[in-house]
């Protein structure tokens, strides 16, 4: 869902994050509800709130916001699940385009969202949200935390499978969760009253072969079947999962995800 990783630019996300478009909406994109409701809550979002989220996927996340009374928009690269989203949030204002260069005027949102979608490898999307939140509006972003700790790590692992440069760069991209980064980073762009918290995360499947559909929708899973094909990262999953079956329960991975809330000062 994010631009400028290692799929030919961001024109060429579509191909890693939108080829199972309707697999990632409704298969991996559901257990997020945790990680969206928990933002929305702490930012406030309410009754006549602008609100943008970028790299906002299939939108379930300005759907929710939507839920609560925020008039939403929305940007992603990829033309697939911006389809989804517009079906689900017909009402919004959702657009296909590279979050580095946002196509709002500035001081055009009370609140600006990103759910993993802002990486150690795009410091620079900061100063582009800056421009198109209004001095004052409320900013809430969300990063992987420290994921080998993570009880639900396991989850994760079959993107390793990934060719040794693609691996390097999803490591670059969680930078940003590591203790003081973001902090320093959103410090620097005038961000005030900055805040860390931890953001619940949670993935549930209903059996094995649901969670490797899932898995294979996401963009780091195309990068590992493009090095090791479909079939043995199907395999690779399956194993992982078949070792955690639970009578009567699902398949769940807990995982660290980090947010960082601020304000825009009004200088």
């Amino acid at each position: 869902m994010t631009v400028r990783e290692d799929i030919q630019g961001w024109r060429g996300v579509d191909e890693g994050w939108g080829r199972e478009a309707v697999d990632f909406a409704t298969l991996f994109e559901p257990s997020h509800c945790r990680e969206y409701v928990a933002v929305h809550h702490r930012l406030r979002v309410d009754d006549g709130d602008r609100l943008l989220d970028v790299a906002c996927g299939s939108g379930l996340a300005i759907e929710l916001a939507r839920l609560r009374g925020a008039a939403c928009a929305g940007i992603d690269a990829s033309a697939r699940l911006v389809a989804v989203a517009r079906d689900r949030s017909p009402g919004a204002d959702i657009r296909v385009g590279d979050m580095h260069a946002l196509p709002w005027d500035a001081g055009s949102f009370d609140v600006v969202t990103s759910f993993r979608g802002v990486w150690g490898t795009t410091p620079d999307v900061i100063s582009e949200i800056s421009r198109v939140l209004a001095p004052g509006g409320r900013l809430g972003l969300t990063v992987w935390g420290h994921i080998k700790i993570s009880p639900g790590a396991w989850a994760l692992s079959p993107f390793q499978l990934a060719a040794r440069p693609a691996v390097a760069n999803q490591a670059a991209m969680v930078a940003l969760g590591r203790p003081g980064v973001g902090e320093e980073l959103l410090g620097r762009a005038g961000y005030v009253e900055i805040r860390r918290v931890d953001v619940p995360f949670a993935s549930e499947f209903a059996d094995p072969q649901t969670y490797a559909r899932a898995l294979a929708s996401t963009g780091p899973a195309y990068e590992a079947i493009s090095n090791v094909g479909e079939q043995a990262f199907h395999a690779a999953a399956m194993r992982l999962a078949e070792e955690r079956i639970r009578a009567g329960l699902p398949l769940r991975a807990e995982i660290a995800v980090t947010g960082y809330l601020a304000r825009k000062g009004r200088d």
